[in-house]
């Protein structure tokens, strides 16, 4: 450790660390009291990763509680590998308080291919939870602290397929319609 980084402490440079890895990943995997980590698209704001979900068209927050524990794993912006995995403590906003509001404003902005961008901060407060993941401790992995072998997991179960493969003769179409122009 540097002399800065002693100068600083442990505690700050980990906090540094949730903080920027956050802001800067569009995804968080978060795994709640049960079931497999989900990944979820969320805001950094005021200390706390933001989601917002459990409604109609919005992201499934299972095992989610308000008061409950959770584990939150960042990965890193250029290679893609697990960056920092941190305890966070569950707070759900009540909607329309001053903390919804505050999420709320953060998370309009990022919300990608909402229906009714309108009138979200609406929808959201009838039909959905606004969830605060808090820090509550040091990171359990960071660098230089990783757990050995793979974490791979398996994907979460979806009604969602993949497209099925393309039709042998499709690459002959498009080509000779190129050629034609």
């Amino acid at each position: 450790m540097t002399e800065t980084a002693a100068a600083v402490g442990p505690e700050l440079l980990d906090r540094a660390l949730i903080e920027e890895s956050a802001k800067k990943s569009a995804l968080v995997w978060v795994q709640g009291a049960q079931g497999p980590a989900r990944a979820l698209w969320h805001v950094w704001h005021d200390g706390a990763v933001c989601v917002v979900g459990d409604g109609p068209g919005e992201q499934p927050l299972p095992g989610l509680a308000d008061g409950g524990s959770a584990r939150v794993t960042v990965r890193s912006k250029d290679s893609w590998g697990r960056l920092v995995a941190w305890p966070a403590r569950v707070v759900e906003q009540a909607p329309h308080s001053e903390g919804w509001e505050a999420a709320v404003s953060e998370l309009k902005g990022k919300r990608l291919n909402a229906p009714d961008t309108e009138t979200i901060a609406d929808r959201w407060a009838k039909q959905c939870r606004v969830l605060r993941l808090e820090p509550d401790g040091a990171p359990a992995e960071r660098p230089g602290a990783m757990p050995d072998g793979s974490l791979a997991a398996r994907p979460v179960d979806t009604p969602v397929t993949t497209r099925t493969p393309a039709p042998p003769a499709l690459p002959k179409l498009l080509f000779r319609r190129g050629r034609r122009g």
